[in-house]
């Protein structure tokens, strides 16, 4: 007989037909006569409630529908007459298609976050997880959707690359030679002739370089793929491998990218309010009280826009009237997450885009301004997680790009081709870049990123 799917099968009313539904066990409990089996094959946070009579069943096989059993069940469908489900299945039929032990790692309720990263491929069974990994399919759906809509062309940039785009250095080299035995140069460097590209490469930190060739001819497109970053951070926020969206967009400039930053994550937010209706609210009630009121408050309010030197001036005063910081406010430092929690939680009570911010700490390839001291950079700041979105108007001027890149000493032999956007046919574009899990993070309260991604990757951890 063929399955229905919990998540269709939990909105029928047509009680009396027979169904077939399989999944894991939740939940077993019951009397000597009847037995209650919460069943959830992951298409929805909601149980269906299986009602077997003991009688009917073979005892031997009814102690194997332990908590993680695998079971098919068929059955009738039929009016539920327990509170918190409309629909049950009256169970004729119940095959154990997979046994679970007492040494099933998800077994006992109100495991921490810590312990189950330590259990990262079963942990997907869980509520919250499986809450979690729903709403991330969802964002991605809503990503590809407004891109789609707004006349962007989705565009794959490579993975593998010898650029720096950030200019940290922290990357993952990628290399075909023996580590063992590698054969230097006369001067005693690692020589890379021999290797799969003949030269040094790295996975990419950002496809973004790449993502303005393809907007300085596509017009507007966007990345969504995976980025690496080999920087030994072990803070809640960063990942070694995590997911960016880079939407690129020739003739447009910061204000211009500023409006279609707000507007995108306005969109995928109201997606998430309007389409993960039961996991939203799970994840409001088990994991964070506040969720829902602070996903309204994005979609509600126009953002909130100031240059950093007011930013700046504005924590100033802050401290001045007694505010405490862990952290030093002075013009010219890279704000922390409390300073632009403050700014957006306590002192606007909006989400705020912060622009014009000190060169000094923003990257090579950003548009001067006329003071020669700032860029025309803007960040996209909301309330418990700081930095959501960074961008900037992009430098289109070749001989100002140049001089950029020579103050700062950025090794560019290998970079001739995105000089070339300058040299030929240069024009005014902006971009921005959004980290995915920094999304899902908002978009679900949870408060590590570790816990938005099916298996995370960080300093000396890259298990499953």
């Amino acid at each position: 007989m063929q399955r229905t799917k919990i998540v269709d099968l939990l909105r029928r009313t047509d009680f009396g037909a027979t169904v077939c539904v399989k999944g894991w066990v939740r939940t077993r409990r019951g009397s000597k006569s009847v037995n209650f089996i919460a069943l959830n094959d992951g298409s929805t946070i909601l149980n269906v409630q299986v009602v077997a009579d003991v009688e009917k069943f073979d005892p031997e096989m009814l102690k194997l529908i332990t908590t993680g059993a695998c079971l098919a069940v068929e059955g009738t469908l039929v009016e539920s007459q327990g509170a918190g489900q409309s629909v049950e299945v009256q169970a004729t039929a119940i095959e154990v298609l997979g046994t679970c032990g007492s040494d099933y790692p998800m077994q006992k309720k109100g495991q921490t976050f810590e312990y189950m990263r330590q259990h990262a491929h079963m942990r997907l069974r869980t509520n919250t997880f499986g809450a979690v990994f729903r709403i991330r399919h969802n964002m991605a759906m809503a990503i590809h959707r407004y891109f789609h809509e707004h006349g962007f062309f989705y565009f794959n940039t490579p993975i593998i690359t010898a650029s720096d785009c950030e200019g940290a250095g922290q990357m993952f080299q990628v290399t075909t030679q023996n580590l063992y035995d590698l054969k230097h140069t006369e001067d005693g460097k690692i020589d890379y002739s021999n290797d799969f590209f003949g030269k040094t490469t790295s996975l990419t930190v950002s496809g973004q370089l790449e993502g303005e060739l393809g907007a300085t001819a596509l017009g507007a497109i966007y990345t969504f793929g995976p980025t690496f970053r080999a920087e030994n951070s072990n803070t809640p926020r960063h990942l070694a491998e995590f997911w960016m969206i880079e939407p690129e967009v020739a003739f447009y400039d910061i204000n211009d990218n500023m409006d279609l930053a707000e507007d995108f994550i306005k969109y995928c937010v109201r997606w998430a309010l309007d389409n993960c209706q039961d996991d939203l609210a799970f994840l409001n009630k088990m994991v964070d009280k506040t969720l829902l009121d602070r996903l309204h408050f994005v979609v509600e309010h126009d953002f909130v826009r100031l240059t950093y030197t007011e930013g700046i001036k504005i924590l100033e005063e802050a401290i001045a009237g007694g505010r405490k910081f862990e952290f030093p406010v002075h013009w010219g430092i890279d704000l922390a997450s409390e300073h632009e929690r403050y700014l957006v939680e306590e002192h606007f009570k909006k989400p705020v885009i912060l622009t014009d911010y000190p060169k000094e700490i923003k990257a090579f390839y950003m548009k001067l301004n006329e003071d020669g001291k700032t860029v025309r950079a803007m960040d996209v700041l909301f309330p418990q997680i700081g930095e959501i979105i960074g961008g900037s108007e992009r430098e289109e001027s070749y001989e100002k790009l140049m001089a950029r890149i020579e103050e700062l000493d950025i090794p560019m032999k290998d970079m001739w081709w995105y000089l070339d956007t300058r040299r030929f046919g240069t024009c005014p574009h902006s971009g921005f870049g959004l980290g995915f899990e920094r999304l899902i993070l908002f978009v679900t309260g949870m408060q590590n990123i570790r816990d938005v991604i099916p298996f995370p990757r960080t300093p000396k951890s890259a298990d499953f």
